[in-house]
């Protein structure tokens, strides 16, 4: 039995029932029973036409489970429409079902929890353990983007900018989590900038594709986390950087400047340096001034903070960390740390590290953090 077969069959057949006029929550219910059949009956008598097989059962017991609750007329009217038997066509359809997980009426954090469990096969576990909330929470939010998506067919998706945010966010879960969805999401914003027009989804591709080609650097052989100033750069994909920065230089000539082209210059200041001390910190706080401009987001001006200690001296960081006037932000008490041990305050930093790791949202970070506020605890006690 061939479970990665399944899983990558998933989406295609998602998306069969729901442009048949399934409701997504039925049609994700309907398509987990073909798979559970497929993991009873296959092993004995594998079919020929592994997508149609499926297709085939789960529609049937959508059906099925459609009779139970319609009146007379619909249930025959779902009949009529049960597809053929035999192959079914090779088309796939995973960038149709961000679309509509990508429904406007849904918080981006829904929709990012509904697609990683409807298109990219997590658990309800595996989703709440990479949120950081109980099970139980996750499987709350998700029933309840269900219901908000359920209604909604394949010819009301959402909006390319939704589309564009949830790509964002799935890539990001896959760049620092334990499931690796960062490719997938390459591969479907590749498709996605080369199906239309839009700068801002040239500016996300090149923005992966920076990020990505750091990726093999980011760790040591022992899994812990290598700071991008500490990153072997020999080993960053330069193949993929020169894609990267291709890519963003068409879509910044167009003069329709978006986030994520912003976020991607930053990334391809970082990846032309040929070391941490050649880094152009001076660009780098103006692209952040850009994106700060454009989102008024309190997490990029915690970045700008990083950037204007590079470039200013860690005094003139302190002061734009000041400024944002919120210590309860992701991250906030490890740059503060970082800065103050660039200005000489070992204590400070030591302690801002240790509370940093208590709050670490994974336990890579949580584990370079600690190593970092016992490494300042050492020197102190020289």
């Amino acid at each position: 039995m061939n479970e990665v077969l399944l899983r990558s069959l998933t989406p295609s057949v998602l998306a069969v029932l729901v442009r048949r006029g399934a409701d997504f929550a039925a049609a994700e219910d309907a398509v987990q029973d073909a798979l559970i059949e497929a993991l009873r009956v296959w092993p004995a008598d594998p079919p020929r036409d592994a997508k149609g097989w499926l297709v085939t059962v789960a529609w049937r017991r959508f059906l099925d489970a459609t009779r139970a609750d319609t009146a007379r007329r619909r249930r025959e009217d779902l009949t009529g429409e049960e597809p053929a038997p035999g192959p079914a066509p090779a088309v796939d359809d995973t960038l149709q079902l961000y679309f509509l997980c990508a429904h406007p009426s849904l918080t981006p954090s829904s929709a990012v929890a509904l697609t990683l469990r409807a298109v990219g096969g997590l658990t309800t576990r595996q989703i709440a353990q990479a949120y950081l909330v109980p099970e139980a929470t996750m499987a709350q939010r998700i029933s309840r983007a269900k219901r908000t998506v359920s209604g909604v067919r394949l010819d009301q998706p959402g909006d390319v900018a939704t589309v564009l945010r949830v790509l964002y966010l799935v890539f990001n879960e896959g760049y620092s989590g334990d499931v690796d969805l960062a490719a997938e999401a390459i591969r479907l914003t590749r498709q996605l900038a080369a199906a239309i027009d839009h700068p801002e989804a040239a500016g996300l591709l090149a923005l992966m594709l920076l990020h990505h080609a750091r990726r093999a650097a980011r760790t040591a052989p022992d899994g812990s986390l290598v700071p991008l100033a500490e990153q072997d750069r020999g080993r960053w994909d330069t193949a993929s950087i020169a894609e990267g920065v291709e890519i963003l230089q068409a879509a910044l000539a167009r003069d329709q400047l978006g986030e994520f082209q912003a976020q991607a210059a930053i990334a391809a200041l970082h990846a032309d340096a040929p070391t941490a001390e050649e880094t152009d910190w001076v660009q780098i706080v103006e692209w952040y001034d850009e994106l700060t401009r454009l989102t008024d987001s309190p997490v990029v001006r915690l970045n700008r903070a990083v950037a204007v200690g590079e470039a200013d001296g860690p005094r003139a960081g302190l002061a734009a960390l000041a400024a944002l006037n919120d210590a309860s932000l992701p991250r906030h008490a490890a740059v503060a740390a970082y800065l103050h041990e660039r200005d000489g305050d070992l204590a400070t930093a030591a302690r801002l590290y240790a509370e940093a790791a208590h709050k670490a949202p994974n336990l890579a970070e949580r584990d370079h953090l600690t190593r970092q506020a016992a490494r300042l605890n050492a020197r102190r006690c020289r």
